[in-house]
C-alpha cells in the first residue's frame, strides 16, 4: 500500500509557494489515492491534471499499481480547512453545531487569534405591535463546536 504520507509530500512540492492547500487525501487500502485541493483563488482542471502528472511521474506503477483522482473542493463539499473559511468570508453558509442547532447566515469571517467563525444571521420576528421585523445579529462561533458548514446557493 502506497503511503499517504509520501503523496502528502508529493503535494505540498507542487504546491509550495502557491495558494493552494491540501483538503484531504485518501489512500484505500487496493491504492485508491483521491485527493481534494483548494485555494484562495480558483482551481482549474489543468491545475488538477498538473498536480496529477507530478504524483504519477514520482510513483513507479511497475512496483505498485495505484488508482489516482485528483479534485477541487466544490461548492457541495463542507468547510474542512481554516482557509476554507477566508476564503468563502462574504458568502452565506450553513452551520450545523456540534450540538445539533443549525444557523445560518453571512460568513464574516474566522477570527484566527482565537479560531472562531463570525457570522451575521438575520430573522424576522413580530414586534410587539404585530409587525414584523428583521432582527440582525453577529454570532461567533469556536471552531471546535463546528460540526459542519456548507455554502448556501443562492440565485438572486
Amino acid at each position: 500500500m502506497i503511503a499517504e504520507s509520501i503523496i502528502r509530500e508529493l503535494v505540498e512540492e507542487k504546491i509550495a509557494g502557491s495558494d493552494r492547500f491540501i483538503v484531504s487525501i485518501r489512500v484505500s487500502v487496493n491504492n485508491r489515492i483521491e485527493i481534494l485541493l483548494d485555494g484562495l483563488t480558483n482551481i482549474s482542471i489543468k491545475d488538477c491534471i498538473d498536480m496529477s502528472r507530478h504524483i504519477e511521474s514520482s510513483l513507479d506503477r511497475e512496483t505498485e499499481d495505484f488508482e489516482l483522482q485528483v479534485s477541487s473542493s466544490g461548492i457541495d463539499e463542507p468547510l474542512v480547512m481554516e482557509q476554507q473559511y477566508v476564503k468563502n468570508t462574504g458568502r452565506n453558509v450553513e452551520i450545523l453545531k456540534t450540538d445539533g442547532v443549525k444557523l445560518e447566515g453571512k460568513l464574516l469571517g474566522l477570527l484566527e487569534d482565537t479560531k472562531e467563525i463570525r457570522i451575521e444571521n438575520s430573522r424576522t420576528e413580530k414586534n410587539e405591535k404585530g409587525k414584523k421585523q428583521t432582527i440582525t445579529e453577529q454570532i461567533t462561533i469556536p471552531l471546535q463546536e463546528v460540526k459542519e458548514t456548507k455554502l448556501v446557493l443562492s440565485f438572486k
